[in-house]
């Protein structure tokens, strides 16, 4: 028998790599005739530029960057000199969980810190840009990476607005492109469909957990508004709202105003990177997880996808997990993680010993 261990990760706590050691040294542990195959997979969240990286054995580019805030932050992104791509997760420099809670300011918060990563592999010869956008920490509609790209924003006076300054795109009256801006295509890969605007839109559904107060999302998403028509005005371009423009608080949004710009909902496209159909076919069973199994996952990703894959090739498929969301009764077996208090120091030991008794307890071959 063949098990197929490809976990999501358990935002928070373990990545999917981490789980998927713990799940596999349980399998080895209690059915050591049963061989196993360790694929963690990723949807556009956070980390999956990395996993990319690891799992297709690209070369791994060290930069030191700045945060979302300002602050420099050595980050990271994966090279495919052949292919002249570049696998940068807008996380590293740019994401949320870098800042403390009262760090959290998004009318300061800029993804700049990502241009500077992109200028990097631009430098490089970079002609595509695989950019994942989960977990970032910024609203700024890709402005800071535009601004790191050459792209120049002037307030009512003519003069340059300095980076991170607060209140950034609510001074922007002017935009310059430069001569220089470089030809490269951005692949950005998101894990969620909302769009920039409306009541499911980046402001009402991501602001607050950026910093954003109820109070404050009807000004945002004015001035906002107004970026975006500057934005667009100055490359003649028409702007139409779509899905994954919601995700990392517009990055694709703005980037689309200056440059080729595709959305790809994350799980399709690293699915098909690392060949994740042939490894569902060689196995007998497959065990996947992430750490909260919600409505949102039901609309596209990782776990659910691969759900889907599974029941196509008629394989078996357990799913562990703290949601108790209908949508989890769409597996064959669920094993359900209590949940966690994130209030406590050890919250991540927890999680761990958490999926250690859960298999102990739950996990059969049988099913």
């Amino acid at each position: 028998m063949n098990v197929l261990i490809s976990p999501n990760a358990f935002k928070g706590t373990m990545t999917a790599r981490e789980a998927g050691e713990i799940i596999r040294e349980y399998i080895k542990a209690e059915f050591p005739d049963v061989a196993t195959t360790l694929l963690p997979i990723a949807d556009g969240g956070d980390g999956t530029c990395e996993l990319l990286t690891e799992i297709l054995r690209l070369e791994k580019k060290s930069v030191l960057a700045l945060d979302s805030i300002g602050r420099p932050i050595p980050s990271s992104y994966g090279w495919d000199e052949t292919l002249k791509k570049a696998y940068i997760d807008v996380s590293t420099a740019s994401g949320i969980a870098s800042l403390k809670q009262d760090e959290l300011d998004p009318f300061v918060s800029s993804s700049f810190g990502t241009g500077l990563l992109v200028g990097h592999a631009i430098e490089l010869g970079a002609k595509e840009i695989i950019l994942g956008l989960g977990g970032s920490a910024t609203v700024d509609l890709g402005v800071g990476i535009l601004a790191a790209l050459g792209i120049v924003f002037l307030d009512d006076s003519g003069r340059e607005i300095t980076k991170y300054s607060p209140q950034f795109l609510s001074k922007i009256e002017h935009i310059q492109k430069s001569i220089n801006i470089p030809k490269v295509k951005f692949t950005c890969l998101c894990d969620v469909k909302n769009t920039f605007f409306g009541d499911r839109g980046a402001i009402p559904v991501f602001g607050p957990q950026k910093g954003i107060l109820p109070n404050q999302i009807e000004s945002y998403e004015s001035v906002c508004k107004s970026t975006v028509k500057l934005l667009f005005k100055k490359q003649r371009k028409v702007f139409a709202d779509k899905p994954g423009f919601g995700a990392a608080g517009g990055i694709a949004l703005g980037l689309s105003s200056f440059f080729e710009t595709e959305i790809n909902f994350g799980s399709t496209y690293f699915f098909e990177k690392v060949d994740l159909e042939s490894k569902v076919q060689s196995a007998d069973v497959i065990i996947t997880g992430e750490g909260k199994y919600d409505d949102q996952s039901d609309e596209g990703k990782a776990c659910f996808e691969l759900m889907q894959l599974a029941h196509q090739k008629d394989r078996k498929i357990a799913l562990i997990t703290s949601g108790k969301e209908s949508g989890t009764k769409k597996f064959d077996l669920v094993l359900t993680l209590p949940d966690l208090d994130f209030s406590k120091i050890d919250y991540r030991k927890r999680s761990r010993e958490n999926l250690r008794a859960v298999l102990k307890k739950e996990f059969t071959l049988n099913f």
